[in-house]
């Protein structure tokens, strides 16, 4: 009895220190959702027309924080040998801006480097009431620095001395009704070398192709290195909840290893163990909730892959490649995948082995990812990611119909002989051991299991557990309505109607079980309800909506099999 009121006790306090944790997340939360910032690719006043665009020397990135540009370079031993730069050229930020719109990518690419520095999903909302505003992915402004970098390093690379300075025909190109490619070539040259960096995009695709298309008209040997990588600050990712139980998406970087296919790398990771390792393929990606950036390099050249914190406090991950070398009046190319969207499983794994993982279901992604499968065949059926929810709950009940049942029966007999608990509890007052034996008699006689109640629970936990990181992590949810007043299941319900249903459940389940024989247990019995209705005022709808259902099955199977115990017993 002492060990059951102990264990109580300290549910109790973890749930109020979630609890505490939770409004404390919930306030920085919307503290951080009101810093705004602006967008290059939305904003209609920094439009530029069509025509050719300057090129420019700057070796910042407008509107960052100062940095260097040579802190950005990843080391490569080969660096001694630069080639020569252009002659500098001053310009605007907003004039060496290149601007490129597909059905489901907004770029802004900088002509310094030709780095993607804004990347703007319009099938992907900021805010679910605003359908004007796309959700800003990469982005480079006083609030938030997140770019994608690629260059080439080494012997004879453009980006060795500074950023190379592309030019481009035009500062605005989008994908045209009817075609499903688009092609954006920036271009420099100097010394005989004409260098080609090209984007390709494709209807309806994340993954952008980026290739450079190098022609040596040099009497000498020409060669450099691939360099891809990914720039981001330290800032929280935006407008992101907990999702509950204090429990905030992973933020930060990742890579597959030929031991090890999937490997997170925390910012803090990140400064105090810096990863450098020559891998075949493989890919590098930066993570968060929901949505990923990923440099995939060539499948079939070993890379080395890096990570590291710069002098200015910037976190980059990012891969080299080896050298291309070019024979005089010889042309080659080199380039690799970038990625920069949802985390949609299914595409994810088409693109790279193991990027799939960047779902991040924990330990029990064995049971996480056939039970997402289920819930998304469903999906398909119902076209209702709330009904689906429901669905899904009502199968997993089903296949542990019996397993519940047993469980059930267990309270339900408890429940049974309650009287004879109390008379023992009464007649052997003064003395807990003969208590103990007649209650264990009394078990043995009426053929009771007391651990009946609790051992098919723990053998669910698994799958529940599950359960939560699909809902959690899943970005088919985000934004996906349902019913009446819940038209986003990612976010927690705005009139707390739900967390009231899963309460009132709870409370009911408590008065088909049998009372705690101890006074203090059975109050602390008493406040778990209400505890748990607070703590799910900041859970996402839908995995409310998924505790509200499995409570409510739970009641009707657990009032049957009492029904069925007490007739048997009248």
């Amino acid at each position: 009895m002492d060990l059951q009121r102990s264990l109580l006790i300290g549910v109790i306090a973890i749930l109020s220190f979630m609890l505490l944790t939770e409004w404390v997340a919930f306030k920085d939360q919307r503290v951080s959702s009101e810093a705004a910032s602006q967008s290059r690719l939305t904003a209609e006043a920094t439009a530029i027309p069509g025509g050719t665009v300057p090129t420019a020397q700057d070796t910042d990135f407008p509107d960052a924080p100062a940095s260097s540009g040579n802190d950005d370079i990843p080391d490569l031993a080969q660096t001694d040998t630069a080639a020569e730069q252009p002659a500098q050229i001053t310009t605007s930020p907003d004039a060496r801006i290149v601007r490129v719109y597909t059905d489901v990518l907004h770029l802004a690419i900088d002509l310094a480097g030709g780095d993607v520095i804004e990347v703007a999903l319009p099938q992907h909302l900021a805010q679910i009431d605003n359908p004007d505003e796309p959700f800003i992915l990469l982005e480079q402004n006083n609030n938030r620095v997140y770019v994608a970098q690629s260059g080439l390093i080494g012997q004879n690379g453009i980006d060795n001395n500074g950023r190379a300075q592309f030019t481009a025909a035009s500062s605005r190109h989008e994908l045209a009704d009817g075609e499903d490619t688009l092609v954006v070539d920036l271009n420099w040259n100097a010394d005989g070398v004409d260098v080609t960096k090209r984007f390709t995009l494709r209807r309806g695709d994340y993954l952008v192709d980026v290739d450079y298309l190098v022609k040596n008209n040099t009497d000498s040997r020409w060669q450099a290195n691939l360099f891809g990588q990914i720039k981001r600050d330290s800032t929280p990712q935006p407008s992101t909840d907990s999702g509950g139980m204090g429990l905030q998406p992973f933020l930060g970087a990742a890579i597959t290893q030929p031991d090890e296919r999937f490997t997170k790398f925390s910012f803090e990771d990140m400064a105090e163990e810096p990863l450098r390792a020559q891998l075949p393929g493989g890919w590098m990606a930066m993570i968060q909730h929901y949505f990923l950036s990923a440099w995939i390099p060539n499948a079939d050249q070993t890379h080395t892959y890096s990570t590291r914190v710069t002098q200015g406090g910037f976190n980059i991950a990012g891969f080299t490649s080896p050298p291309l070398v070019l024979d005089p009046g010889q042309s080659g190319s080199t380039g690799a995948g970038f990625y920069a969207g949802p985390k949609d499983q299914y595409r994810l794994e088409e693109i790279s082995s193991y990027l799939d993982l960047s779902v991040d279901y924990g330990w029990l992604w064995w049971i996480a990812q056939p039970l997402f499968w289920l819930l998304t065949n469903i999906h398909s059926f119902v076209g209702n990611w709330g009904v689906a929810i429901i669905l899904l709950t009502v199968l997993i009940k089903a296949g542990f119909y019996k397993l519940s049942a047993t469980s059930y029966r267990s309270m339900a007999n408890m429940r049974r002989v309650q009287p004879k608990m109390v008379d023992i509890r009464e007649q052997y007052a003064d003395d807990k051991q003969k208590q103990s034996q007649a209650m264990m008699e009394l078990y043995r006689k009426e053929k009771i299991n007391p651990m009946g109640g609790c051992l098919p629970i723990l053998v669910q936990m698994p799958v529940f557990i599950a359960l939560y990181w699909v809902l959690m992590e899943s970005v088919e949810l985000r934004h996906a309505p349902f019913a009446l007043w819940i038209d986003d299941l990612s976010v927690m319900d705005p009139y707390f109607v739900l967390p009231l249903l899963m309460g009132a459940s709870m409370w009911f389940m408590q008065k088909l079980n049998p009372p705690p024989p101890d006074p203090m247990q059975a109050k602390i019995m008493q406040w778990m309800p209400i505890v748990f209705t607070f703590f799910f005022l900041w859970f996402p709808a839908g995995l409310v909506l998924y505790w509200v259902v499995n409570n409510l099955l739970s009641m009707a199977q657990q009032w049957y099999i009492t029904r069925q115990i007490e007739k048997a017993a009248a």
